[in-house]
């Protein structure tokens, strides 16, 4: 145990520990205070240095990028220490990337760029609806991410901006995309990337916006797919079914898309510290877009309604069917029923039941009347 103890102490300490802990006393191997000390000392310094990386580690996993751009150019990455003294720079706007940081994270960037409480608590907890909400200088917005996955479901994502003077925070949350190629597009574009982080807003915002497209797409082929099987299969509930999972999943469409409206508008018209007046007419493009996708969502609900009503009305129409079915059937096995009934009564004069071929006539006037029965209904379309 001794000569593991003194491994560790070549491996792990300084030459104080080294001093310390070679005392005459230890030659014999003998442990004193000193030593015991000096090993508590060793693996203090060793468990913070191993806390502190993984610290820094999970840190660098939330922080997705960070860096300062001026005049349309990447300057330098920052650490998010150092955010504060950039900021003192007006020719320049830093830009910071997160993936649902923690809140020990949340509270350093809300030192560094004077974030109000209210809006951090917002990008801490996350499930917001989207919004847009002015705190000072600083302006949040709070989007809704949305892609297919690989069983052609829906994924819904959130992503939060801090857009100050000079700075844009950017927060993601749950399923969504990184911006790492909207990131490599801006600097590709130095003129527009110059506008500052108006701009970066833009981009990313377009880009979510954009993203809505592939999504209802996929939402108008399911519904082409259930109106294949509502007017070229047979009725069912499992068609009912896939109607009303689809009118679920485009309300939740709806519900991402329609504050977007809202939102483009104040961006366009209205005066806001950290959007530059040249950059308010490219939020107009958003807006086209969110108008298209949202008919293309009011468009798909319309027909996914009168879908359903087709369906419930071909359930109806096969039901009827069924029931002139049952209905015609009882009537042709009516006849016969009749005869044997009237035939069946016991009375002692019957002179029929004298004749010699009054049997055969029976039965052949039953079968022929059952024959001219079905063939009625078969022409009118009940068999």
């Amino acid at each position: 145990m001794c000569l593991l103890l003194v491994v560790l102490l070549f491996v792990s300490c300084d030459v104080s520990s080294f001093h310390i802990a070679f005392t005459p006393a230890f030659y014999p191997f003998i442990p004193t205070p000193l030593f015991y000390i000096s090993i508590f000392h060793i693996f203090s310094r060793t468990s913070y240095s191993i806390y502190y990386r993984d610290l820094k580690s999970k840190s660098m996993k939330e922080i997705v990028n960070c860096a300062a751009y001026s005049c349309g150019h990447r300057v330098a990455d920052v650490e998010l220490n150092d955010i504060h003294e950039i900021l003192k720079d007006t020719s320049q706007f830093v830009w910071i990337g997160l993936y649902e940081p923690s809140e020990d994270l949340l509270e350093r960037v809300q030192s560094e760029f004077g974030l109000h409480d209210l809006a951090v608590e917002d990008a801490h907890r996350a499930h917001q609806r989207p919004k847009i909400e002015l705190y000072g200088d600083s302006l949040f917005i709070v989007m809704r991410t949305a892609q297919i996955n690989k069983e052609r479901c829906i994924e819904f994502g959130e992503t939060h901006f801090f857009v100050g003077p000079n700075f844009i925070v950017v927060v993601r949350h749950g399923s969504s995309i990184p911006y790492t190629d909207v990131r490599l597009r801006c600097e590709t574009m130095p003129d527009l990337l110059c506008k500052g982080q108006g701009f970066v807003l833009y981009a990313i915002m377009d880009f979510i916006v954009d993203m809505y497209f592939p999504v209802v797409e996929e939402l108008e082929v399911e519904l082409e797919e259930i109106e294949d099987k509502i007017f070229k299969e047979r009725p069912s509930r499992e068609t009912t079914e896939l109607i009303y999972n689809l009118k679920r999943e485009l309300l939740e469409v709806k519900r991402a898309v329609s504050p977007l409206i809202d939102i483009c508008n104040r961006l366009m018209k209205f005066d806001i510290k950290g959007i530059s007046q040249d950059t308010q007419p490219y939020f107009r493009d958003i807006y086209d877009h969110v108008l298209r996708i949202n008919e293309m969502v009011d468009n798909t609900r319309e027909l996914l309604n009168t879908a359903l009503d087709a369906n419930f009305s071909l359930i109806s129409i096969s039901q009827n069917d069924t029931s002139k079915k049952f209905a015609a059937w009882a009537a042709i096995i009516a006849v016969p029923t009749m005869v044997a009934g009237f035939y069946g009564m016991n009375f002692k004069f019957m002179p029929e039941l004298e004749w010699h071929w009054g049997y055969p006539l029976v039965v052949t006037s039953t079968l022929t009347v059952c024959a001219v029965v079905y063939y009625y209904f078969r022409r009118s379309g009940w068999l």
